[in-house]
């Protein structure tokens, strides 16, 4: 048997309508994973939405309201085996409606394209979604500057919107000068799986090569289990099934696990009785694996999304209160004590109080003890509280269960990583 290849979890993030379904869309059928019969399909499906020039869209968009909407609602994953890799590829919503399913695509990804269309250049979200793959945990990115066919394939067009994005990733902690510019056309396959002959003057690789020259992530295999738990099935024959990505550790049949905070508050004791990844059952699973888990001792009822599955002997904490570290991306006036909006942790979505400003520094570089507000630019070192049962980890003990964004009225606020901590008693 061949021995298998690494799998890299790729997330292709963007601003709405600036072509991501699409550009992945055509990626799937240049490279022959989607039929030109089922392209056909695809295609006259499309026209009879009113949406001509969709087709490649619908490869990703399965969802009828999203075929309707011409929108990515959901997340969807496809399957790619490149030379060097088995890539899951994530399509995460660009719509603003959809950002909690873009964090869960984000905190689920090694390394991402961040898909900027060439005739519109940055926009706001462009700029959240930077910040966003960078609090999570993605340390490589790659740019693909779509849409070149709608602006005549020409280079200063793409040398300008390179500059802009530079300014933008720099400023959340990205290396332009090591990040690859891609110049595509989704839509008309250039650069895609196959190398452009309208551009001479991009020297590039096309985005079918970049994923082979994404650097292998390090898998987190010696920290201790930590599943945080995306969706629980009831499935027929087996029962409740949790799903997740295992973010650290490996997982085995056997294994006595805890799930924390569950329905109770106080966590649930069960053992792994069977996992399962692409319809396989597996022995073990380790760290990056999407997979499905039944646990004896648990029902449908006792868990829910945002739990973590967690090796009994090495639980996690749930918090009593915080400190942390959050950069202010983005918020419509000030944040002082008091202040209560909710923080997306892995898959958890809980309500966080800043109950202390301790220190906080501005973009100019000046530092102040207890502020009396934080604005827009200033990383700040916070005490919050979690209201209800949030499962944190410093970044010292586990990283990978340290960061969160922070969301306020369907915007996000800011974005951070969590560094003291007191456990409930």
């Amino acid at each position: 048997m061949a021995k298998e290849k690494p799998t890299l979890n790729v997330a292709f993030v963007g601003h709405v309508d600036h072509g991501k379904s699409t550009t992945i869309g055509r990626l799937m059928f240049d490279s022959g994973k989607v039929s030109p019969q089922d392209l056909e399909k695809l295609k006259a499906e499309a026209a009879k939405h009113g949406k001509v020039g969709f087709e490649f869209a619908y490869v990703m968009d399965k969802f009828k309201e999203e075929r309707e909407r011409g929108v990515t609602i959901d997340l969807s994953y496809q399957k790619l085996p490149t030379n060097k890799y088995d890539v899951t590829i994530i399509d995460a919503p660009g719509h603003k409606d959809f950002i909690k399913n873009m964090i869960t695509g984000a905190s689920q990804a090694d390394c991402a394209f961040l898909t900027v269309s060439a005739k519109d250049g940055v926009q706001p979200q462009t700029k959240e979604h930077v910040w966003l793959l960078r609090t999570m945990g993605v340390g490589q990115i790659a740019v693909a500057l779509n849409k070149m066919d709608a602006v005549d394939y020409k280079e200063d067009v793409f040398n300008k919107v390179k500059a802009d994005v530079s300014a933008v990733i720099k400023q959340a902690g990205y290396k332009p000068d090591e990040t690859t510019f891609l110049a595509v056309s989704g839509f008309k396959g250039d650069n895609v799986a196959k190398k452009s002959t309208n551009m001479p003057w991009y020297k590039g690789p096309t985005i079918l090569e970049q994923l082979d020259l994404f650097k292998q992530p390090e898998k987190p295999t010696n920290l201790p289990m930590r599943m945080p738990l995306q969706d629980v099935y009831e499935i027929t024959g087996i029962g409740t099934v949790p799903v997740g990505k295992i973010e650290t550790g490996v997982m085995k049949v056997g294994q006595k696990v805890v799930i924390l905070p569950g329905r109770s508050g106080k966590g649930i004791e069960g053992e792994v009785r069977t996992i399962e990844m692409h319809h396989e059952q597996l022995p073990q699973a380790e760290a990056g694996d999407n997979v499905g888990v039944n646990i004896r001792g648990i029902g449908k009822k006792d868990v829910a999304r945002g739990d973590v599955v967690c090796d009994a002997a090495k639980p996690a904490t749930i918090a009593d209160e915080f400190v942390a570290q959050v950069a202010v991306i983005s918020h419509p006036t000030v944040i002082a004590k008091g202040y209560t909006p909710v923080f997306h942790v892995h898959t958890a979505q809980v309500p966080v109080q800043f109950i202390e400003l301790i220190e906080k520094t501005s973009p100019d570089g000046q530092t102040t003890k207890n502020p009396d507000f934080l604005k827009n630019g200033d990383v700040a070192k916070v005490r919050l509280k979690p209201i209800g049962n949030l499962v944190i980890e410093t970044q010292a003990t586990n990283p990978h269960m340290a960061r969160f964004a922070v969301r306020d009225a369907g915007a996000t606020v800011g974005a951070g990583v969590c560094i003291e901590l007191k456990a409930k008693a």
